[in-house]
């Protein structure tokens, strides 16, 4: 039997009946699959003969059977079977952390919540010398009734022949989470898991709350201690885990039980990703060979793992859920149930909204008695006569407001990560004042372009430097993340990279519709990129974004 051979319907070892392959690891192949002895979904990650990770692997196992805290999905079995060697784990049905992300970032009490249970686990594996290796937004998992569970203790290091990490290494894997989930931006040089990298300031990594306006001061100060190299105000760093789990208990207590914003999370979980009865074996049609080849479309993401690919995948996007906040809480996020309501006076309420009534009448007939004052200067200032002559104006521009002309425009797909042409030819339709003429951009297996790049974009040539107040871009297709960027000198060229354009605006998850980008502060340039970050699903299922029309206003 060769890795090849592993495939829907097959009995691997007269136990584990294949069920469907969930990811790919650099030629490794991760299965769900049912256990026929004891009728449970399980995971079976399956090496080829001959694979050079095969010995790192049983050693991974032995070490992920001393990891006993619950919150660790365990290693049931690893064993060689006609020459393949495969490990079995517990199955989980849930939302990875990844693909709760690229719907946007977490409150302050999930992301708080979800990394101290992730930190309470890792404290408890520390302790008996080992490390998990592989911390990632991959491999930490919500499951269907709220619990956090994180996948493959040292057999997903093994399988990514990355090493078997240290207890240092894995806290600050779980920094990056932490500020992952706070900003929804990856603190590090270039994009990972679906995220694009946080801003950077004078070669230091920005805070959560310089990156996100509402992360509690509590939780950024851990982040920055985390992260910070060193941290701000003389602060200690935090480098172990049980450390951590302390510091995130003073803020978001130390109750198991989920926030009431999760209670959102496990509702999309259970709608979106994951299996309420997993022991179903559907036969499929085997895997390719494993070649560079195009592998089929996953909808579903089941324990964490999206579809195959090199590594774990982004699964289908889901459209945002608007969080509530959280009632009044005794300590763990929830109200008791013997807690009565506060209570008002009523009386107290009215007398207020008579007060801010009477407020809004006494503004109302300054504003009439003013603007009738003015009327009249404006009638009597030449000699009492009102002009009878229609107000002039101009077809020019001025150089304060109007429409700035645009002189030219390039499609932007910068190398190594793109090719340097997204449908070049249809840029003019964007600025030509044409609604039903349009550009859109290649097609993509998910909406962050596939994880293959940043984001792509159109910029614009004024001609010359020239005051910027708003963009205005109208898209095609509800979902789409847009930026505003400018960029970074003004040597009278457009930047050729990424590198060289700073954002002033951005908007996420837009429906189809004119969207309005203002820059954030006085904006004067020569040139102006629209960059998409994320992209809506067309009818072919592929993910493309569509723009007809841009304006941008001085």
């Amino acid at each position: 039997m060769s890795n090849q051979t592993v495939s829907p319907g097959a009995l691997l070892a007269g136990r584990y009946r294949i069920a469907e392959l969930l990811a790919e690891i650099d030629g490794a192949r991760v299965w769900r699959a049912v256990d026929e002895v004891l009728s449970r979904a399980v995971v079976v990650d399956v090496l080829p003969v001959g694979d050079p990770r095969t010995n790192l692997l049983f050693d991974a196992a032995r070490r992920a059977a001393a990891a006993n805290d619950p919150r660790f999905l365990r290693v049931l079995d690893c064993d060689m079977h006609d020459g393949v060697t495969y490990c079995v784990r517990e199955w989980a049905g849930g939302r990875s952390l990844e693909r709760m992300l690229s719907s946007g970032p977490l409150t302050g009490q999930q992301a708080g919540w979800l990394a101290r249970e992730v930190s309470e686990a890792l404290e408890n594996l520390h302790r008996t010398g080992y490390a998990h290796g592989a911390i990632s937004p991959a491999t930490v998992v919500v499951t269907d009734a709220g619990a956090i569970k994180v996948i493959g203790v040292s057999t997903e290091a093994a399988l990514r022949s990355s090493g078997a990490g240290s207890p240092e290494e894995d806290v600050h894997s779980l920094g990056e989470l932490l500020y992952a989930s706070l900003t929804g931006r990856w603190p590090g040089p270039a994009p990972a898991w679906g995220l694009q990298p946080a801003p950077v300031e004078h070669g230091r990594l920005l805070s959560p709350r310089q990156v996100r306006a509402g992360v509690p001061r509590s939780l950024d100060d851990i982040s920055d201690r985390l992260l910070g190299d060193p941290p701000r105000h003389h602060a200690p760093p935090i480098t172990s885990a049980a450390g951590l789990s302390a510091a995130l208990s003073g803020v978001v207590g130390s109750s198991h039980e989920p926030p009431n914003q999760m209670d959102e999370t496990v509702q999309v979980a259970r709608q979106n990703g994951s299996i309420d009865d997993a022991t179903q074996v559907v036969p499929q049609p085997p895997p390719p060979a494993l070649d560079p080849t195009p592998q089929p479309s996953y909808d579903a993401e089941q324990n964490g793992y999206g579809a195959p690919q090199p590594a774990y995948n982004q699964a289908a996007e889901t459209r945002p859920v608007r969080r509530q906040p959280p009632p009044p809480s005794n300590g763990n996020g929830r109200r008791r149930h013997d807690e009565p309501k506060p209570k008002g006076s009523w009386g107290g309420r009215i007398l207020i909204l008579l007060a801010i009534l009477a407020l809004l009448s006494v503004i109302a007939m300054a504003q009439f008695l003013l603007k009738g004052a003015m009327n009249n200067d404006q009638g009597s200032g030449d000699g009492g006569t009102k002009s009878s002559a229609p107000p002039q104006t101009s077809t020019t521009p001025s150089s304060t407001g109007g429409v700035a002309k645009i002189v030219g425009a390039k499609d932007f797909d910068p190398e190594p990560a793109g090719n340097g042409n997204e449908h070049s030819e249809d840029v003019k339709n964007t600025y030509d004042g044409k609604a039903s003429t349009t550009w859109t951009t290649m097609s993509y297996s998910r909406a962050n372009l596939g994880g293959q790049k940043p984001g792509v974009g159109i910029y614009y040539d004024l001609g010359a430097p020239t005051s910027v107040s708003k963009v205005q871009v109208a898209l095609q297709g509800d979902g789409t993340s847009v930026q505003l960027l400018v960029p970074k000198s003004a040597d009278g060229a457009a930047p050729s990279t990424v590198d060289g354009w700073k954002p002033v605006a951005d908007q996420d998850d837009q429906p189809e519709g004119t969207v309005t980008l203002t820059p954030s502060a006085p904006t004067e340039t020569q040139y102006v990129l629209v960059w998409l970050t994320k992209l809506p699903k067309d009818d072919g299922g592929k993910y493309r974004g569509t723009i007809s029309e841009v304006t941008i206003q001085k």
